[in-house]
């Protein structure tokens, strides 16, 4: 299998490339040091029409080949990975509504979406379930033609800013993992509130909070899929999107590295460009091998998807993908604020905040050591 790109591809990455420089990364500091949701971004890229990017074409939608989807990731995350996590919120919040909601759901969201008219989040993990999803206190009881959700989601990327909520909630607890079900909540309905937002290392200005769930009533229309098949379809929807967490990971290092090199050239030390000394040289090197063998496992993964998975093998391919991609951007950053010097540890330079958005991808979507857990049990079956 080739992962090299198409021209269209390409075309698409170069004028994207320049889409970012002009009108993304120059607003990316203020953003993270303000800690607001970055709306003149989002709205630049809804001038773009990339919400509409992955929404399939019959809602509106451009339906794009997840290679393309990794490419857009990538490139908004090396100039302001916030913004890049805008573009994928919505996305994971949809995937069930796009894979298991009636026909009648599908068309009265997701071209709205499509447009950037609304955007979604995805609300599985609890403060006490997190990686153990089977643990979630949060009930929903029949009641009728609707059933009544109760209970806490944690971690909420686009808490109170998104006007949908995917939200995984227990109609069975005896059935553990098989007593799962998954719902469709609208913001404004009685009973969602947004109590606490938190103060982050890193991802800034994209919005992470509770969402409170206090008698709110849900059409029984609104659940996704069949009951107790909430754990398939969160499964099903993560094992679909964390490759795109693998391509947020390597923009990101991938902006450490254009960074760090261009500063490089310019700094000058005992005489000379410090690119002339064969350590620092070593570094930037090393950082950029492990970058491109990251980007090949991303466009792997998400090849693998275009084709319908015909091994069977993508929760493994997307585990090690999202792991090996999230773990160099950890490991590039780093070295990249080491390659600046004092400069790096400053917030005068963008390398300490590419440091600080790193981070998080090791933790969300499943955190590497899930990952792992997912691979060995590929391997071992």
């Amino acid at each position: 299998m080739t992962y090299q790109l198409s021209d269209e591809q390409r075309a698409f990455r170069d004028v994207l490339r320049g889409f970012v420089d002009e009108r993304i990364a120059p607003l990316a500091a203020q953003y993270d040091r303000d800690q607001v949701f970055p709306q003149e971004s989002f709205d630049a890229c809804v001038e773009m029409e990339l919400p509409a990017l992955w929404v399939p074409t019959e809602y509106g939608g451009a339906g794009a080949d997840m290679v393309t989807q990794a490419i857009m990731a990538e490139e908004i995350a090396r100039g302001c990975a916030s913004t890049s996590v805008t573009m994928l919120i919505s996305k994971l919040g949809m995937l069930p509504i796009m894979n298991f909601a009636s026909e009648e759901i599908k068309r009265a969201y997701l071209p709205r979406i499509a447009t950037g008219e609304i955007q979604a989040s995805y609300c599985l993990s609890e403060a006490d379930a997190g990686s153990d999803v089977a643990s979630m206190r949060t009930r929903a009881v029949r009641d009728g033609d609707e059933y009544v959700l109760n209970g806490s989601k944690y971690w909420i990327t686009n808490a109170g800013v998104s006007q949908t909520y995917t939200v995984f909630a227990s109609t069975d607890p005896s059935k553990r993992s098989h007593g799962i079900s998954c719902f469709l909540v609208e913001k404004d309905w009685p009973g969602v509130s947004f109590p606490k937002h938190e103060d982050k290392l890193g991802l800034r200005a994209s919005p992470t909070g509770e969402v409170v769930l206090s008698d709110v009533r849900v059409p029984a229309s609104h659940r996704i899929g069949a009951e107790g098949e909430g754990f398939k379809i969160a499964m099903h929807t993560l094992d679909r999107s964390r490759p795109t967490i693998g391509a947020q990971a390597v923009g990101i290092a991938q902006g450490a590295i254009d960074y760090a090199g261009n500063y490089m050239r310019g700094r000058q030390a005992f005489g000379a460009p410090i690119s002339n000394l064969q350590g620092l040289r070593f570094m930037l090197a090393d950082m950029a091998i492990r970058t491109e063998a990251a980007r090949a496992l991303v466009y792997h993964a998400c090849s693998t998807i275009d084709a319908g998975d015909p091994d069977h093998n993508l929760s493994y391919l997307g585990a090690a993908a999202k792991s090996f991609a999230s773990d160099t951007a950890m490991s590039v950053t780093v070295d990249a604020v080491q390659l600046l010097g004092g400069y790096g540890f400053t917030k005068d330079f963008p390398v300490e905040r590419f440091m600080r958005d790193a981070k998080i991808t090791q933790i969300y979507e499943g955190t590497n050591q899930v990952q792992r857990v997912v691979v060995a049990k590929h391997l071992l079956k």
